[in-house]
Formats: structure tokens, C-alpha cells, sequence
């Protein structure tokens, strides 16, 4: 036996993220910000149902918001790579709380739809800044070794607001409409505004002396090229390229899934909006346990075998939510559902932080986003439509055999080991540049897993 004096003990991720005042402060923020955007992603697609009685009108607003999304992909990273990150989430948080805070009101005076569409698409546009700049401003609160950590923490807090969000909503639109419960959503951005005033970010170190200057695509290039420099990252990492093909087929899936699922207890089921309202917060009880399994999960197993295993947990619950009329088992298939998205979300979200460099980082994201986002509108529209006609089990069965073909795919690819490597093209300097293109490749994503 030694008797050597033990070492320091290093503390834990989670007691140091517990002292990062920073970090707490935006946390606690978005907490409740996240309340409320269950709110109206629970809200809106019954406003509409209840103003239309059609499940293509869901599916299409639905489409709308997907299409703002992906049409804003295209700058959002330039944007965001260029401006105060934190200053430019407040704009966009103060913008969503005056148009969603104007629904009720305006409703007063009668249903317009076209008024949904119109808002739908502006508060896409801003979200889509917002959501990169959060993306973007998490590596800058804590360091590289907590980044798991603090995004199952955040993760775990959009969990407890698929829980709360969509009872609270229930309550509010059986109680005085859908209208208001997007005018509550309106009220919890201000507060996420409030607390983003006293959140201080600190960038990255730049690895091997990479600066604004030379990172391609900067200066006065266009909006375009400015596209092209995340996407040329993305398609060459040998783990970021087959994770977004495979996600944006995944996406067709996914985003006309929820109104497949509010339609199958609704309509087909004849339930309430309050019992539409426990079935949703019992699948926030998936992401919560999805946030909190999904780092160690990934210690464990890799990061393909939890991506891959996901995505077959996805296809499962999409094919026993269409079939089933128990609304129990449908909610807890619906959990099951969200376990899958949030543990596989984390984990993409994780390995983009990881090896992108703080300076490409806005535009990585954004391209990522854009790309595997792309299909959900068309998917949306295709899957409420195919529903519409031929009934939602059916739709189901096959949007779930989908995600099982998808999972076969990713076994031929370098996700089913999950070890990231160096990409194939610079990630400095400009083409035809020596030194730059030398330096580039001395230059090594981080391995952290």
C-alpha cells in the first residue's frame, strides 16, 4: 500500500457546470422559454384543425414553418458567425414575443388562417437564427470536456417542457382557446430575453491560429459561397456526411409524425384536446429519460450504435402509434418516439460541436440544419395528404418500415463504428494556397468520446 498522498480529485461535469454562473443564467432562461414553445407547437396545429377540420391544413402549416426553416438555413450560419450571438438570440426572442402576443387579439375579430400561415413562416425565419445561435453559444459557456453534459442538462430541460407544456396547454385552450395559449408562448420569449442580458459568452480558442481571415468564404463573399464553406466541411467529414443523408430521409418521417399522432387521437379516437394533452407531456417523460441516458449511452456504445439504435426506436413507435387504439400504449409509444429523436439529437449535436472549429461552427450548423430540414416539409405535406386519403395506420406502418430501411443503410456506413475521422478537404486557407492547405491538414477535430 502507498503512502503517497492521494491527488486533487478532479471534479465532475456536473458540479462544475453547476458553479458556471453563466451557463445557469441561460439555462434557467430557456427553461421556460421552452414551456412555451410546447405550448404552441402543441396549440397551433388545433387552432388550425379546429378552424379547418382538415388534416392537410395541419400538415401544411406545418409545411410552412418547415419551409421558413430551411429557406433561412441558407444565411442563418453567415449571420450568425458574424454578429454578437447573444444580441442577435434577444432581437429574435423580443420579434417572436410581439408576433405571437398579437395572435389572440387579433383573433378577437375571427378565424384567419392566412394570418397563421403569415406568422408561422416570420417566427420560422427567427427561430431558425435563434436555434443556430443557441447551437453556437453553448461551446462558448462551458468547456470542450462538459459539452455532453450541459447539452443532456438542456436537452433534460426541453423534456420537462414536453411535460409541462402541453397539459398547460390543454388547460388554457379548453379554458379560453388556442389563441391565447400562443399568446402565453409570446410572453415566456421576453423573459428568455430578460435573462440573456446577464449571459456572457466566451469564444473558443481558434486551433492552430485559424481566424476569421482565413477561414473560406469570409470577407465580401456571397451569402452563397458562404453556404458552400459549411457544406464542404460537412461533406467531408467521413461521420457528418452519411449522419445527413440518413437524417434528412429520417426527417420526411418525423416532421408529419406529430400531426399523424394528433390526428389518430383527435379525430380518429374522438378524445379530447386534453386528453391529447397528457398523451403529449407522457412522451416529454421519453425525452426527459432520453436527455438524461443520452451521454452515458454514447460512453457506452459509440456514437453509432446510439444513433442507429434510435432511429430504429423511431420507426417502432411511428408504426405502433398508427396502429394502435389504446390511448395509453399510444402515449407510451409516443414516449418512446422521443426517447429515439432526443438521444440521437444529442448525440449529432454533440459530434458537430466537437470537431468543428468555433469559427465554422455557425455555418456547419446552419448547412446541417438546412440540408436533413429540407425534406420535412415535403414529407409533412406527403404524409398528412397519404393519411387524409388511405388512413393514418397504413401511412404509419410504412413511415415506420421506412426508418427500419434507413438503420439497414447505416450499417454499411463508417457510423456503425462511430469514430470520427480527420475530413478529407482544408478546413484554412483558400484552394490553390500551400501553406494554408499544409497547415489545414495538421489541423485534427477533437476526439472526445
Amino acid at each position: 500500500m502507498s503512502g503517497a498522498a492521494p491527488g486533487p480529485t478532479r471534479p465532475s461535469n456536473l458540479s462544475r457546470l453547476s458553479r458556471n454562473k453563466d451557463f445557469n443564467v441561460f439555462w434557467l432562461g430557456q427553461a421556460l422559454s421552452v414551456i412555451g414553445g410546447s405550448i404552441s407547437l402543441f396549440a397551433l396545429p388545433l387552432l388550425v384543425l379546429d378552424a379547418t377540420g382538415s388534416l392537410a391544413q395541419m400538415g401544411l402549416i406545418t409545411a410552412v414553418a418547415a419551409v421558413s426553416a430551411v429557406g433561412t438555413g441558407l444565411f442563418a450560419g453567415h449571420v450568425v458567425d458574424r454578429v454578437d450571438r447573444r444580441r442577435l438570440m434577444i432581437v429574435c426572442d423580443l420579434a417572436r414575443a410581439a408576433l405571437l402576443g398579437a395572435v389572440p387579439f387579433l383573433w378577437l375579430a375571427g378565424p384567419r388562417i392566412w394570418l397563421l400561415y403569415l406568422m408561422t413562416a416570420v417566427v420560422g425565419v427567427l427561430k431558425t437564427l435563434f436555434d443556430v445561435a443557441y447551437v453556437t453559444a453553448v461551446p462558448n459557456l462551458v468547456p470542450a470536456e462538459d459539452l455532453t453534459a450541459a447539452n443532456g442538462r438542456l436537452m433534460s430541460t426541453f423534456a420537462v417542457g414536453t411535460l409541462v407544456g402541453p397539459v398547460a396547454a390543454g388547460a388554457i385552450a379548453t379554458w379560453v382557446g388556442e389563441d391565447w395559449a400562443l399568446g402565453v408562448d409570446g410572453a415566456t420569449f421576453l423573459v428568455s430575453a430578460a435573462t440573456l442580458r446577464w449571459v456572457r459568452l466566451t469564444p473558443r480558442p481558434t486551433p492552430d491560429g485559424l481566424g476569421e481571415e482565413q477561414v473560406p468564404g469570409g470577407g465580401a463573399r456571397k451569402a452563397r459561397e458562404m453556404f458552400l464553406v459549411g457544406f464542404r466541411f460537412l461533406w467531408a467529414h467521413e461521420l457528418l456526411r452519411p449522419l445527413t443523408v440518413l437524417l434528412t430521409l429520417l426527417t420526411f418521417v418525423t416532421v408529419g409524425a406529430t400531426d399523424l399522432l394528433f390526428f389518430r387521437v383527435r379525430s380518429d379516437l374522438q378524445q379530447s384536446a386534453a386528453t391529447l394533452g397528457y398523451v403529449v407531456a407522457v412522451s416529454g417523460l421519453g425525452t426527459l429519460v432520453g436527455a438524461l441516458c443520452a451521454g452515458r449511452l454514447r460512453r457506452l456504445l459509440g456514437f453509432g450504435a446510439c444513433w442507429l439504435g434510435s432511429v430504429a426506436l423511431v420507426g417502432l413507435s411511428v408504426a405502433g402509434i398508427g396502429v394502435s387504439r389504446d390511448v395509453p400504449t399510444i402515449a407510451a409509444l409516443a414516449a418512446v418516439f422521443m426517447f429515439g429523436l432526443t438521444v440521437a439529437g444529442v448525440c449529432s449535436m454533440t459530434l458537430r460541436q466537437e470537431v468543428t472549429p468555433d469559427p465554422l461552427l455557425g455555418r456547419v450548423t446552419s448547412v446541417f440544419w438546412t440540408v436533413h430540414n429540407a425534406s420535412g416539409p415535403v414529407g409533412a405535406a406527403a404524409l398528412t395528404r397519404l393519411a387524409q386519403a388511405h388512413g393514418v395506420p397504413a401511412i404509419s406502418l410504412a413511415a415506420g418500415a421506412f426508418c427500419l430501411l434507413l438503420v439497414g443503410a447505416g450499417l454499411f456506413t463508417p457510423l456503425r463504428s462511430g469514430r470520427p475521422g480527420r475530413p478529407k478537404e482544408p478546413l484554412t486557407g483558400s484552394p490553390g494556397r500551400g501553406p494554408a492547405r499544409g497547415k489545414a491538414r495538421r489541423t485534427k477535430p477533437e476526439r472526445r468520446r
